[in-house]
């Protein structure tokens, strides 16, 4: 059965972030039509729901491997501001057990001091302003 869906999917586009976003936001929005009467509207978000789930298998399915991925490079290229966003909040949430983060007061650069110092004078890296924290 393996086998078999290897060759199905050869010379097919495969899965990518703009296929993966279609499929769950369309299976979210069936969910949700399913689950709150809303009238006319449910119906519509609901037939919406499908259509961008089939949009999304469509992608993953289609044979124009060139068009698929200049597709998803240009919505990655436009959910890039949001996707930095998101990592940086990641990483910074990740930093925060071994170490303090803190703004300069001068420029407003960040600057990372590692915990359990005491009362440190911190020089900034970026304008030389030197401040007084708790680490």
């Amino acid at each position: 059965m393996k086998e078999k869906l290897i060759r199905f999917m050869q010379g097919r586009y495969g899965i990518d972030q703009l296929s993966k976003l279609l499929i769950v936001l369309g299976v979210v929005a069936v969910l949700v039509s399913a689950f709150v009467n809303w009238g006319v509207l449910g119906l519509i978000i609901y037939f919406l729901g499908w259509v961008l789930v089939i949009w999304g298998y469509f992608r993953v399915f289609s044979r124009n491997v060139s068009k698929r991925y200049a597709e998803n490079e240009a919505f990655l290229a436009k959910t890039s501001g949001i996707r930095n966003f998101f990592q940086k909040q990641k990483y910074m949430w990740q930093q925060r057990k071994a170490y303090h983060i803190y703004k300069c007061p001068g420029c407003g650069q960040k600057i990372r001091i590692p915990k359990g110092k005491g009362r440190i004078e911190v020089r900034c890296p970026k304008c030389g302003t030197t401040f007084i924290k708790k680490s």
